[in-house]
Parts: C-alpha cells; structure tokens; sequence
C-alpha cells in the first residue's frame, strides 16, 4: 500500500510540474512581446534623432548668426553641429541591431520572442535614446552660447565696454569692413588668444557632452545582447 501511494504522489508531482511548465511557458513568450522590442527601436531612434535635430538646430542658429559678422569663423565653429548629428548615428546603430534581434514567430505561429528579451531591448533603446536626447541638448546650448561668444571676439565686439573708448552704444555702430575694426580696437576687446581659449572651452565641453550619447550607446549594446527564446 505504501508503495502505491508512493507511486501515486510522484505521479501526482510530476503532473504538477508539467502543468507548471505548459502554463508559464506561453505567459513567457506572449503574442505582444513583440511589441516591446519594437518600442524599444523606436525609443532608440526617435528620441537620439530628436537630440540630434535640437543640437543642430541651436547650434545652427548661432553659427548662421555668428557668421554674418565673422565669416571666416563659421568653418571653425561647425564642430558643434557636426557632433550633434553624430548622436543620431546612434541611435540609427542601436535601432538596426535591436530590430534585427526580434525573432518572427515559427510555422505553427507560435511566439518564441520572450518577454524577457522584450524588456531587454526596450530597456537598451531608452538607454541610448534618452542618453542621445540629453547629449543633444547639452551640445546645442553650450554650442549655442560658445559659438556665439567666439563670434564676438572675432567680430572685435566688446560686450562690456568700460574704458572711453569702447563703443558704449552695443555693436551697433560697429564698423563693417575689418580695417576700420582693427583702427577701432581698444583694450577691451580680446585678441586671437583668447579667441583659441573660449574655442577650447567650449570643444571640452562638447566632447563631455557627446560622451553622454556614447555611454548610453555602450550600455544599450551590452543590454541587447541579453536573450532569451521559448523556441
């Protein structure tokens, strides 16, 4: 008798855990798993273009305005639009790789695309996109104001006059031509060397601020890389 009961109670668990396993496995590879990985591509490339566009669009403002008074400036100072449109770019990587990593169901339409790898690549697209996003920013407004300010000093504008003969009224009564600016120069008005000093400050920062982008871009291929299929 002992020995039947035994027999039964194995049956019994091991009915148990089949049970188990044929009803977790479908919850782990539902029909809308799917839709997590693709809003994970789409975090990753909207957002990292939205930054993109921002950065470029204030950078971009600024250089055009720079540049009306200072042409010979605006190559030099296009560095901040260039690194803006680089986050784009990565967002563009995280979204191809992420996008080739969602599995289509099999013959028989079963989901083998988990859950698992679903929040794995949402989570890899929003680490890249809303680090692009934030970068971008960044790059725009410190962009915005450093081209800006390398563009006063070349333009020979002094912002703050003090001495008699700094130009009290603004820039509005600056000379357009560069002889009657280098005639007009006071002591106010910095030179070349502090032009080169202001660029470099401002390539520092945009340097830390792209490498915000690229953080998110290194964490988001490691966290794809994080798999698990119900085939």
């Amino acid at each position: 008798f002992g020995t039947m009961v035994d027999i039964s109670y194995d049956e019994q668990a091991a009915g148990d855990d089949q049970f188990l396993t044929d009803f977790l496995s479908p919850n782990q590879c539902p029909s809308w798993a799917s839709c997590l990985g693709y809003l994970g591509v789409s975090a990753a490339v909207v957002l990292s273009n939205w930054g993109s566009a921002w950065g470029t669009w204030k950078s971009g403002v600024s250089l055009v305005h720079t540049g009306i008074r200072h042409p010979k400036s605006v190559m030099k100072n296009v560095i901040p639009i260039v690194m803006a449109g680089v986050i784009g770019i990565y967002g563009l990587i995280v979204g191809v790789i992420l996008a080739q990593s969602i599995t289509q169901p099999d013959g028989k339409r079963n989901n083998v695309y988990s859950i698992y790898t679903g929040m794995a690549h949402l989570s890899a697209g929003l680490c890249c996109g809303v680090s692009g996003l934030v970068a971008g920013a960044c790059i725009g407004i410190v962009g915005d104001y450093g081209v800006r300010a390398v563009g006063y000093r070349a333009s020979s504008i002094t912002l703050f006059p003090s001495g008699q003969g700094a130009d009290a009224n603004g820039y509005t009564e600056i000379p357009d031509n560069e002889e009657s600016q280098a005639a007009n120069v006071t002591e106010d008005v910095s030179g070349s060397d502090d032009q080169n000093k202001l660029f470099v400050g401002m390539l520092i920062m945009l340097i830390f601020s792209e490498a915000l982008a690229l953080y998110g871009l290194i964490i988001a291929l490691i966290v794809s890389q994080n798999e698990y299929s119900c085939g």
